[in-house]
């Protein structure tokens, strides 16, 4: 483990010891670096970046600033917006995306959050990148032959773009009902969503295989994330199936 990343990534309370200009640079060095490895192989289009987040108060903040550094180097940053850490990695892989940023602290609480980087395989990133990006953070970095104060900002057209790629979401939405191997009709699901990521996923799958859907903490106001909620208070969707006479529940995570 670095001195930012550990093995589920860069986490800490937010704005105290992960903040919005470490995000900022994070993203700034992803793009660059993308941008050089795609130069390299003679393609001068820009770098692809795609971002997903959870639903704590902060997770927005950290998008803007990832896109603000992704965009600010001439790459451009594709945003699905509230999801789950598993699409993140399928769409990275699936629509052929340079790396991909997963902003969440799992389960810990909404104060607290993180940035998870997935590479263009939906597999962790390899620590070669990762030692980079802590370098770069710490005024360390010698890549590509510069310095970390020689980066370029982009210029001009060179500047990048944030995209919309909510569809990403959706296509993951239908790869989940596509597993589906056995009909759920007539079956009553409950469902514990942590007022996470999952809230506006995990019923939709369900509900396309058939089950009666009974759902609980799918209301996020960004700071009841995991409180009280989801796979680290089972006791809670243990005690929601048995009164209601359900057949099974199924509990989320913070990032599902």
């Amino acid at each position: 483990m670095g001195k930012y990343f550990g093995t589920d990534g860069f986490r800490g309370t937010a704005n105290e010891n992960l903040t919005a200009d470490h995000a900022f640079k994070v993203g700034r060095f992803l793009g660059w670096y993308y941008n050089e490895i795609k130069k390299q192989k003679g393609d001068d289009s820009p770098a692809r970046i795609v971002i997903g987040k959870d639903t704590r108060l902060s997770s927005y903040m950290f998008e803007y600033s990832l896109v603000g550094g992704i965009t600010a180097s001439g790459a451009n940053a594709h945003l699905l917006h509230v999801t789950t850490t598993p699409s993140v990695a399928y769409v990275a892989r699936m629509d052929s995306f340079d790396c991909a940023i997963m902003i969440s602290a799992s389960h810990n609480p909404y104060y607290d959050n993180g940035l998870k980087l997935i590479n263009g395989d939906g597999e962790k990133m390899e620590d070669e990148v990762i030692n980079l990006v802590e370098a770069y953070l710490d005024g360390n970095l010698v890549a590509f032959g510069k310095k970390w104060e020689e980066i370029p900002f982009a210029t001009g057209d060179k500047i990048g773009k944030s995209v919309d790629y909510v569809a990403g979401r959706n296509r993951y939405i239908g790869y989940l009902i596509s597993l589906g191997m056995y009909s759920f009709r007539g079956k009553k699901i409950g469902l514990d969503c942590a007022n996470g990521a999952a809230w506006n996923i995990a019923k939709s799958v369900f509900d396309a295989l058939g089950a009666e859907t009974h759902v609980i903490n799918a209301e996020p106001d960004g700071t009841n994330i995991n409180k009280n909620a989801g796979s680290t208070h089972i006791e809670v969707l243990q005690k929601y199936v048995v009164e209601n006479g359900l057949d099974v529940g199924f509990a989320y995570d913070g990032d599902a």
